[in-house]
This record gives structure tokens, sequence and C-alpha cells, in this order.
């Protein structure tokens, strides 16, 4: 694997949100000193944090899968997560809701999963269940030792034993296909693939391997952190503080200051600060990335990216407890229709698919007493695939949108809502995201492990990347083990600490400070 050129003694780190804030864990750990430079008044990034008269609202993730990787972060420096952050184990996971008007719980216990299955389906397919979730987990294994948590110097990486195991599980077929092969019912083939649109790609095209993201959410379980998705994070930055990083809020770096060796001499702020580094983690978005470093890497192809999303955050008087769990899947009657207008025609969508999140059934306290909060997630095409004047039309797209709800049982969902904010593909646009989408690029065969864009930008010697638009790819899990991956290009693998140090940062080692007003040098 390669490394970063010596020295690496003090690393800035561009964006605390959780790839950001894994890789200043995992480099303090290895005894580095560590600076994090973010745009915004507070950690997060997407995973970020808005009040709506009294509502606390999540405004990026809401899912929450594999917290043990998370740990592991905190652990390089000692903390735990459960120390911080009371985790809850979200029974069930999913509720999956039909256009028939049927509906079916998603546990993560094997018993109660096979239990439901029989009940809503039959038996048949409640021991198919059995064998995809056997499936999934054997494909975990391999996917997350040797394709998921490695860093690639190039294709050849991924020749070796797993390829050959990836290859003898049908990691190269299709995901409809393979999930197929275990059950026949179409609505369990929706559960086990919808995940498939985080990746970009229709569940008929996508690579079998990819299935990988439903053992996350249908196998591993999924979370709700006490107080909300933000207190990942902001659990993260303390941890990352109290270990000796310091932190510099309220600065959006525009330009690496590049030494004449080819290396980043300093990051310079938009309010003029200079910040010297020895080498640099980027977390920002591909566009920004790309502007920062002087320009985008070649390809054969241009990048595609992910469809993107509408999102409704709704608080207000009602909830619908025997319609809504914590997450519910809405799956709307079109399928293949929807993936062909999501990814490759643009048009409008007429049948969504919609996942809506009730996080006060979990913690009430994020609500004003007696009140709820509700996350619309409305996939779309991005503004590339379907470019559309969201500013005029969101609107529009909002009534319809809550009217779509109410035909689905949500009955007065519109007259409840007392505190709302739309956020569109323009809003995504103007955070900087790529085709107005949060989900970077797409996760085709081109765009995945050593053909995705490079952790390690040519031309620089001291610069690695971390985030969802490099090394492994979107999602939580994901972006956090992105951050260790870079964290590794600057140190080597876990556990090599640079000479006289011991290996983990310590309070004592680095001034602990919020630099929110003054410069971390002239």
């Amino acid at each position: 694997m390669k490394r970063l050129r010596e020295p690496s003694d003090h690393v800035v780190v561009v964006g605390a949100g959780l790839a950001g804030l894994s890789a200043a864990l995992h480099l303090l750990g290895a005894g580095r000193s560590v600076t994090v430079v973010e745009r915004e008044t507070e950690p997060g990034g997407r995973a970020g944090r808005t009040e709506l008269s009294g509502y606390r609202v999540d405004t990026g993730p809401t899912v929450l899968t594999m917290p043990d990787l998370i740990d592991e972060a905190m652990s390089a420096v000692g903390a735990k997560l459960s120390d911080r952050v009371e985790l809850i184990g979200l029974v069930p996971a999913y509720r999956a809701r039909f256009a028939d008007g049927s509906s079916l719980d998603v546990f993560t216990d094997p018993e109660a999963m096979e239990a439901e299955i029989n009940r809503v389906v039959g038996p048949a397919d409640a021991a198919g269940y059995r064998r995809l979730r056997h499936w999934l987990e054997r494909l975990y294994r391999v996917q997350m030792r040797s394709f998921i948590d490695a860093n690639f110097d190039s294709p050849l990486g991924l020749l070796g034993a797993d390829l050959a195991r990836l290859a003898a599980l049908g990691g190269f077929g299709t995901w409809h296909g393979r999930v197929a092969r275990f059950v026949e019912d179409e609505r369990l083939r929706r559960v086990f693939s919808f995940q498939a649109l985080y990746a970009g790609v229709p569940p008929t095209r996508a690579l079998a391997a990819y299935a990988v993201i439903a053992y996350m959410d249908t196998v591993a379980g999924v979370w709700f952190p006490r107080g909300g998705m933000h207190a990942v994070p902001r659990a993260m930055a303390d941890a990352a503080e109290a270990a000796g990083a310091r932190f510099v809020y309220g600065a959006e770096v525009t330009e690496l200051e590049r030494s004449p060796g080819g290396r980043a001499a300093a990051v310079r702020t938009s309010d003029g600060r200079r910040v010297p580094c020895d080498a640099v983690v980027l977390t920002c978005d591909l566009p920004v990335v790309h502007r920062l470093l002087g320009g985008a890497p070649r390809r054969p192809v241009p990048l595609r990216y992910a469809p993107s999303a509408v999102v409704l955050h709704a608080g207000g008087d009602r909830t619908w407890p025997d319609e809504l769990a914590h997450h519910t899947l809405s799956f709307g009657a079109s399928w293949e229709d929807t993936f062909r207008r999501l990814t490759r025609t643009g048009e409008p969508m007429d049948d969504p698919s919609l996942l809506v999140t009730r996080p006060t059934a979990t913690d009430p306290s994020l609500a004003p007493p007696g009140r709820h909060l509700h996350y619309v997630l409305a996939p779309c095409p991005n503004l590339v695939t379907g470019p559309r004047d969201w500013d005029r039309i969101g609107p529009s797209h909002r009534d319809g949108l809550v009217a779509e709800l109410e035909r689905r049982g949500l009955t007065g969902f519109g007259d409840s809502i007392e505190a709302e904010r739309l956020v569109t593909p323009a809003d995504w646009a103007r955070r900087g995201h790529a085709a107005g989408t949060p989900f970077s690029a797409a996760h085709t065969f081109a765009q995945t492990g050593p053909f995705r864009p490079r952790n390690l930008p040519r031309g620089w010697d001291n610069v690695v990347l971390a985030g969802c638009g490099t090394t492994p790819g979107v999602g939580v899990p994901t972006v956090v083990v992105s951050g260790k991956l870079a964290a590794a290009r600057v140190t080597g693998p876990p556990g090599r600490a640079p000479a006289g140090t011991s290996g983990t940062a310590t309070a004592s080692r680095a001034t602990v400070a919020r630099d929110t007003a003054e410069g971390a040098t002239a």
C-alpha cells in the first residue's frame, strides 16, 4: 500500500463530517497532531442539525448501521461510543408497506424475521430467507475483508483468494437475480434490494456484490442514537478534541498552498487564515476537491452521479403509529420503471417509493411535548439526468408529496404540520454536491473499488481524500471506513506510530482549542 511521503507530523483535515472525524481519530491514535478545519460552526457535515420551532432536525442520514466502525475510530484514542451516546436498537429495523395494502416488518433477529415472512408470505420464502441471510453473511465477510476495508493502488489489488470467493458466491451476477434465487415473493425481493437506490444503480443491473448493503441493515441491525443522528459526529468530535485535536470552525478552505516540491504547505481559508501542515486529508465533495487540487483527474468516461432526493422535514401535532415504525419503506406499485426514471430518463416521479422516518417514536425529546417529527425522503433524478428548476417547482412538488402520503394512509398529514423544511436537488447543489445529489458518484462497476476516484490524487505528495466520493463509497459505514483508509495512507497500517511517539495522542500533546475567531497563524 502506498503511503504519503514524510513528514506527516501535523495533518490538517478539511471537513468535520463523519469521514473527517474518523480520519482525525485514527491519525491521533497513530501519534499525529491534527487540526480539523470546518466551514460550518459545528461538526457533522452531512450529518448536521437544525432547529425548527423547537424541533431538533437531523439534516442528513437517518439510518445508522454498523456502529462498531464508529467505535473502532473512537477506540483509536481510548474512547468508547457507548460512553458518549446511547444507541437504541430498532425493532423492527423497518416497516415495509406495499401498494397492495400489505405490510411486513423487517427484523434483524433471524427467528423473528422468519416468523414474519411465514406470516405474511408463507413457509417456502421463510426458508428461502434463511438461505439468503446465510449468503449475505458470507458475502459481507469476503467484501469487508478485501474490498471495503482496503486501500487499492491499482486494479491488480483486486486479485486474490477473496476475488475467487466473491465469484463463487455469485457476486458478479445481478443483485436482483441473486436475491430472486432465494425468495419468490416480489415484496421480499424489494426489501432485500431497495438499497440499490443508495448505490445509484437499478437492482436488475447492480452487481450482486453490492447486496452487502442489504446485510448491513437487514442482518447486522439498525440503531438510533438518543439525541438524533447528529449526536454521533458530536461524540466523535468531542473524543478527538479530548485527545488533542484542534478544531477551526466557521472557516471555509479556499486554497491549498503548494510548495515548489509538489507538497501542500498550508491550507488557506476565505477569512484569510493560513494553517500550515505536513499533510492534508480532504473530505469535501468532489467538485470542491477538484477545484482545490487544480483540476479533476482524467477518466475514460465522465463520472456518473447517483439519483438525488427531495426531503420534507415536518413537525406537527399528529403521528400514525399503526402505519409508521421508526423507519417505514412505503413502496409504490412501480419498481423497474422507478429506477429507469431515476437513473436513465430523468422523468418526474409519479409513483415514488418513500422512506418515512419518525425519530420521535424512539426519542420524543426531539420535538416539543406532545409533538411529532417526520422525515420524508422521496428519490428523484439528479440535476444531470433530470434538470429542473426546483426553486420554482419545489412548492408544488411538496404539495404532491403530502397528498401522496395521505393517499397511503397518513390521513391529515398536511393539516398536522406546524413547522417544516423542504430540501430539493437545488439545495444540495448550493451546498456543493455535484449534480445536486447528496449520494455522490454512483456505484457502477467502473466507479467501485480501484475504479472509484482514488484517495491518493495524482500530483500531490502529501494529500489524501476521504468521504463518499472516494473509496469505498456512499453510506455512513463506508464513509467512516474512508476516514480510516485515508489515515492509513498517512501513517501506514494501524499500529505504526512515528519514532519517538507513544502511538496514542493525548491532550497533553497539543493544546485543546476550538478556534472560531482567531487565525491559526497570521
